[in-house]
């Protein structure tokens, strides 16, 4: 990773977990790499990513968490795209 790209995660992961931003709560995130539009060999990009707790990235079961019903979790949360957004409206 560039250091560009390092220092791009750290600020992301200060903001917290963007779902709990949005719930008036302040929770350590954790980097979720937004894979949509890519083939199983193509690698994420450091600049599409979201800040999520580990409950809503990948601890929290169907609904709450995304890697365990992306569908399920993007109709209750928002859509990676708009949460990416959001994501860099904060970071600006």
């Amino acid at each position: 990773m560039t250091k560009t790209e390092c220092q791009h995660l750290d600020h992301v992961t200060r903001l917290g977990c963007i779902v709990c931003f949005h719930q008036g709560q302040d929770t350590p995130a954790e980097v979720h790499h937004m894979r949509s539009g890519l083939g199983m060999s193509q690698r994420a990009t450091s600049f599409r990513v979201l800040p999520l707790c580990p409950i809503h990235h990948r601890m929290g079961g169907r609904g709450t968490a995304f890697h365990a019903g992306r569908r399920t979790w993007e109709t209750r949360f928002g859509s990676e795209e708009e949460l990416l957004a959001q994501l860099q409206a904060l970071l600006r």
